[in-house]
């Protein structure tokens, strides 16, 4: 069974990348936005670019670059749409997935660039700004009054049904 394509693919052919950079700016456009919009279940995606460099090195590809969006995601309390800007900075490398099959053992220190596996052929840097940018958003998105339109729907914060909880209601009860 084969993978749907991506919604925002920017395909370069590793033959057309060389040991000095090549710069590039990338931007998805509406159809792109809204299927990614769906894919990670946003409220709205209305801008995705980013501007990079690719360099062979080390027997890899490596992507340096700057990933920019304007999106909104829903709130986990209230489900109320919360604006969010994304301006980040990437390091990706791409290296042969039969390459990183053979490694016996991965070690990640600080320095490590995130990883992703290629065939060979062609590095889709749309799909990794898309993914760079999925990472960079808020994981858990709230919205300001969240706590208290959670309380005023009985829904109890970790102060009050974390495990101290009960021993916290006996407090002056001698």
């Amino acid at each position: 069974m084969s993978l749907p394509p991506p919604e925002f693919s920017r395909p370069v052919r590793r033959d057309r990348i060389g040991p000095t950079t090549l710069g590039q700016s990338i931007a998805a456009e509406e159809g792109e936005r809204v299927a990614l919009a769906r894919r990670f279940a946003l409220a709205a995606l209305d801008r995705l670019e980013a501007d990079y460099d690719l360099i062979v090195e080390d027997g890899g590809v490596t992507a340096r670059g700057r990933v920019r969006a304007v999106l909104a995601q829903s709130c986990v309390a209230t489900a109320e749409p919360l604006a969010e800007t994304i301006d980040a900075p990437f390091a990706l490398r791409f290296v042969e997935e039969g390459a990183m099959a053979a490694a016996d053992e991965l070690e990640i220190d600080a320095e490590e660039l995130d990883t992703i596996g290629y065939d060979g052929l062609i590095v889709d840097m749309g799909e990794a700004v898309a993914q760079t940018m999925a990472l960079a958003m808020d994981p858990w998105p709230r919205a300001p009054g969240a706590d208290q339109w959670l309380k005023e729907r009985g829904v109890l914060s970790e102060e009050d049904a974390g495990p101290f909880a009960a021993l916290k209601a006996l407090k002056g009860k001698d």
